[in-house]
């Protein structure tokens, strides 16, 4: 018998170590970010109005075996003119029972909520870990990035989910590519123009440089389907903690004549480390940390972004050479890049320029729910 049972945050953190097991390459998040984040009361998207969520975790015999979230996020139906709730969170049994179950707990909210559909995954909004896994299971997720177990996608297919908005993420072996086979003219012009400035990420500037990139990003990705631009709050809230990973050497806000108008944020990849402590800050955790700092190798890039007024200029180019030529410095050897949709043909190219191969395959899976 399966019994569903909601917003219990501990049970549903403890599904995937009881149904995916240690063989697989599924990263959990660190148990302190996964209980913040599914907290209404501390979470701002919740907090300050901008949208509402249930979690769902099915119980068989009073052991988690699948969790799902149920979001409304009343800010982007706004913005992009929808009706959408949205499912993130979902991880099962390959057990078509659980999983029934649990869609249909997350329909029936959205439904009662008086929303038309339902897609997913969004671990909560947008700008945090998207998609469903199709193709590319063999490789290891970055930090940022979503892996799901092949078995999911027949689960939501059964249930009338279908695949739309499709996504790759990428990696670059960073000893095989030349970051001068991104300097063209433009990128050139950049770099040899005193008027931009490459600021560092540091921790001494870190709360500055952070509304920089989030401005930034804000601006640069202002006409991106799906995009929500995150407040001063919610965007603090989600990358607050970078501070204690970051890499001074490998991010950089440029400013142009004093104005913050590109920024590329890279961070040393952290998922080895917390898949080997089960997302969990257990003793020992800070020398297993200092350890994966001197001996990591992966390094990847959350995002990059160019505020409008700049586009075609080249800054994006010189951005990437900057930062691959700091990361080759420093000793990194593969660089890991978070999802591209296929619409997004500019930074599809710009990928292919940097000698990147595709990594995993992702879709959104979508259901139109009737009255």
């Amino acid at each position: 018998m399966i019994e569903i049972v909601s917003n219990d945050r501990r049970k549903a953190f403890a599904v995937t170590g009881t149904v995916y097991g240690a063989a697989s390459a599924y990263v959990p998040p660190m148990w302190s970010d996964f209980d913040r984040m599914l907290d209404p009361a501390r979470n701002p998207l919740v907090k300050n109005g901008h949208g509402r969520f249930e979690l769902f975790v099915a119980l068989r015999d009073g052991v988690p075996v699948g969790r799902i979230v149920a979001a409304i996020h009343d800010v982007s139906n706004i913005r992009h003119g929808t009706s959408r709730a949205q499912f993130g969170y979902f991880d099962c049994a390959d057990d078509p029972e659980v999983a029934q179950a649990l869609l249909g707990a997350a329909e029936g909210w959205a439904r009662a909520r008086g929303m038309s559909e339902i897609a997913g995954n969004f671990n909560l909004t947008a700008m945090q870990q998207v998609g469903i896994m199709t193709a590319g299971f063999e490789h290891a997720p970055y930090t940022d990035m979503l892996w799901t177990p092949p078995h999911l996608v027949g689960l939501l297919e059964a249930n009338g989910y279908a695949r739309t908005f499709p996504m790759t993420t990428f990696e670059i072996a960073l000893p095989a590519i030349d970051p001068t086979l991104l300097l063209g003219p433009k990128q050139q012009e950049v770099l040899a123009d005193p008027d931009y400035r490459w600021m560092p990420i540091d921790r001494r500037d870190f709360e500055a440089r952070l509304e920089e990139s989030r401005l930034i990003l804000n601006d640069g990705f202002d006409g991106n389907p799906l995009f929500v631009p995150p407040t001063q709050e919610e965007y603090r809230f989600q990358a607050g903690d970078m501070m204690w990973v970051i890499d001074k050497r490998i991010s950089t806000v440029v400013h142009h004549k004093g104005e913050p108008i590109g920024a590329i944020i890279a961070i040393p990849d952290l998922n080895p480390l917390v898949k080997a402590v089960g997302g969990r800050l257990r003793p020992g955790f800070p020398l297993r940390f200092l350890w994966h700092r001197w001996t990591n190798k992966r390094a990847v890039i959350v995002y990059q972004s160019v505020s409008r007024a700049a586009h075609n200029r080249g800054i994006n180019g010189a951005m990437l050479f900057k930062v691959a030529t700091a990361l080759k410095a420093a000793g990194y050897t593969t660089l890991g890049g978070t999802w591209i949709a296929d619409v997004n043909g500019p930074s599809l190219r710009q990928a292919e320029k940097a000698g990147a191969r595709p990594l995993h395959r992702l879709h959104l899976f979508a259901k139109p729910l009737s009255a």
